[in-house]
């Protein structure tokens, strides 16, 4: 009997400790104070507990249960809920206890993309119009804020660095995205219900570092690469060793394949160098736009020059624009100095005695790595100081040749820190927020990808159609066209930066998107303009009709057909409303014309109703016309709603960027 009692009294409490063991509970980091939840969907809440447990979520007017897996996980489903709030959600597990407060319903819009995603109300590296005021009058308790900080992963993961939800006020929006600042600001305004704006975008990265490893393996152009990422080692440790080795190795492969190098010398910075064959050119200049064509890689740019005995006795800084993306230069043979900042001005000051009276050479190398290369700036960035006051400008007369092309290099490092690299981004900073319930997508992103813009055709649409895949719905999907930026050209040229935003248009043909025009308020001198405000309020305009459907204006005329007569060609548009005009009540601009020689011409172009006449004395048979065709197009044309027309073309011959 005594050992009944003994055992009996051991089980009693063995079950005691059981039943008072710690009871481990959490919810996705999406969750937290001040949050918006969506209106109008079903609401998904999971996150980790004790394996085997009961998870009791309260909302509202709502009691939901759910059971954490074996291996802790779990998730319910919220019916959906009207416009509203604030409320309280309660998730509890035996008597561990987690509670949100102020919690809204309203409409929730993911923000992504590159830099002019990226950029904040208030920065050192982007200046917004306006930007004190705008962040003084930003008092809106109903919107709010949610940063996804940045981070990489070639792995899918769950977790987020973030500082949570937070209301909006001037001190949570200054370094907010402008761009989605704007945006939610008018469908507030507009809507007058809450505003939840998640926030998660990285300057400078390609439309790949975005999209699945699942979509990715079904393009060509990339299914090689992401079976090599999947194939390598989840330390962190062990990739970072092989991506030293490979770095080092590629390195090696670029100086041998670079035709400036001969055993590791620069030899285009001997004194006589044989220059025929080389291209003519002036800078600033992108090379995708000249003869040199759209590659990766690197390119010599050499000038001699000639100087008094005065001035080459006094201390010289050699000065150009910002390179695109690294730069070494040379001063007779010398190397004095390099970089790798992207977007950055160079000074670089010669040394002393090394310039002489008479000839020298200036020899510069630009590597490339993605996007176009080249110089930026004005043709007053480009130099030669003296401390004495004595100048000589720079920009004109220079020989460039082509170094080496990227892609024929084998040996491509995997960095565990690089933010363009496929999937990295969407593995890190968008499959966390999966599947938070939203309304959709606001995306400002492309010039990274500019000088590969026939294979965004493709990698766009994928990119859309994944992130709906993985949502399980098909999201609302706003995106902005590139802006104008970049010198403006003379005479009508082939140009990467439109053939992106061709691309971009083209994904219009998937349901539920819309499109931004930003032609008429980028900056040529700034690739991050500073009119974030009228980019957000188009964008809203897209989702107020498409998504909230309001009767209104939303979009420029878009080309819809043309008709050749004679030697012009009838242009008609959608999306005119009460008619068409310029924007500078000036003769419409940005139109040029070809025949079947292929030749462009700029354009006569007159308003007719809501038709564009074209046609020019140099093309008497025409075939084609195009409309704001180059980075910086000069162009005119809006509709009754002061809205620009989008780019386009009507021939599809064969572009810069289709390899």
């Amino acid at each position: 009997m005594k050992t009944y009692i003994l055992l009996f009294a051991v089980v009693i409490n063995l079950y005691s400790c059981t039943r008072n063991k710690d009871i481990f509970l959490e919810t996705s980091p999406m969750f937290g104070n001040n949050m918006v939840l969506q209106a109008n969907k079903q609401i998904p809440v999971w996150g980790k507990a004790t394996p085997d447990e009961r998870i009791k979520v309260k909302f509202h007017n709502q009691r939901v249960k759910a059971k954490s897996d074996e291996h802790g996980n779990w998730k319910l489903l919220l019916n959906p809920e009207n416009y509203g709030g604030p409320y309280h959600l309660t998730i509890t597990c035996k008597d561990t206890r987690i509670e949100f407060n102020n919690v809204l319903i309203g409409e929730v819009w993911l923000c992504s993309g590159q830099s002019n995603m990226e950029m904040p109300l208030l920065s050192n590296w982007a200046k917004l119009n306006n930007a004190e005021k705008e962040v003084r009058d930003a008092d809106y308790p109903n919107i709010r804020l949610y940063t996804i900080e940045k981070n990489t992963s070639f792995f899918p993961i769950d977790s987020i660095n973030t500082q949570g939800w937070k209301e909006c006020i001037p001190e949570t929006v200054k370094d907010f995205s402008a761009t989605a600042y704007f945006f939610g600001r008018k469908i507030h305004e507009e809507l007058n219900v809450p505003v939840g704006l998640i926030h998660s975008s990285w300057g400078g990265t390609v439309a790949e570092a975005w999209t699945s490893n699942e979509s990715l393996e079904k393009l060509d152009d990339f299914k090689d690469q992401v079976q090599k990422i999947k194939s390598l080692s989840i330390s962190i440790d062990s990739i970072y060793i092989k991506y030293q080795k490979d770095l080092e190795q590629r390195n090696r492969e670029i100086i041998e394949a670079d035709i400036g190098f001969e055993d590791g010398e620069a030899i285009f910075a001997k004194d006589n160098i044989d220059t025929q064959g080389w291209m003519k050119t002036d800078l600033p200049m992108m090379w995708e736009k000249t003869e040199m064509g759209n590659f990766d890689g690197s390119a010599w740019f050499r000038k001699e020059i000639n100087l008094s005995s005065n001035m080459a006795s006094g201390k010289l800084t050699l000065c150009y624009g910002a390179p695109d993306d690294h730069d070494e230069a040379w001063f007779n043979g010398v190397k004095i100095g390099q970089n790798t900042e992207w977007d950055v001005q160079r000074k670089y000051a010669i040394p002393d005695g090394l310039a002489k009276s008479g000839k020298n050479v200036i020899l510069i190398r630009i590597l490339d790595y993605q996007g176009d290369g080249g110089f930026m700036g004005e043709e007053n960035d480009y130099v030669l100081k003296s401390n004495r006051g004595d100048s000589m400008n720079l920009h004109a007369g220079w020989m460039a040749i082509k170094g080496f092309d990227l892609s024929d290099i084998k040996t491509k490092p995997f960095s565990p820190f690089d933010p363009n690299q496929p999937a990295v981004l969407f593995n890190a900073m968008i499959n966390p927020v999966i599947p938070y319930t939203i309304q959709g997508v606001i995306w400002y992103q492309g010039e990274s990808n500019a000088n590969r813009a026939y294979q965004y055709r493709e990698l766009f649409k994928t990119l859309i159609t994944d992130w709906r895949n993985l949502w399980g719905e098909e999201l609302h999907f706003m995106f902005v066209q590139l802006a104008n930026y970049m010198q403006q050209n003379s005479i009508p040229v082939e140009d990467s930066w439109a053939e992106l935003r061709e691309a971009q248009t083209m994904a219009l043909e998937l349901p539920n998107t819309g499109m931004a025009v930003t032609i008429d308020i980028g900056d040529a001198n700034d690739i991050h303009p500073g009119n974030k405000q009228d980019v957000g309020k188009r964008l809203a305009l897209n989702a107020l009709a498409k998504v909230y459907n309001k009767d209104i204006a939303y979009s420029g005329p878009v080309f819809n057909s043309m008709e050749i007569i004679g030697d012009t060609i009838k242009i008609s548009f959608d999306h005119v409303y009460e008619g068409l005009h310029t924007s500078d009540e000036k003769p419409v601009t940005g139109f040029s014309i070809a025949g079947d020689d292929r030749i462009f011409y700029w354009a006569i172009a007159e308003i007719n109703g809501n038709s564009v006449y074209v046609s020019s004395p140099g093309v008497r048979d025409p075939v084609t016309i195009r409309y704001a065709w180059s980075a910086n197009p000069a162009c005119n044309l809006v509709n009754s709603a002061d809205l620009p027309a989008s780019p386009f073309r009507t021939d599809e011959w064969p572009g810069i960027t289709k390899k």
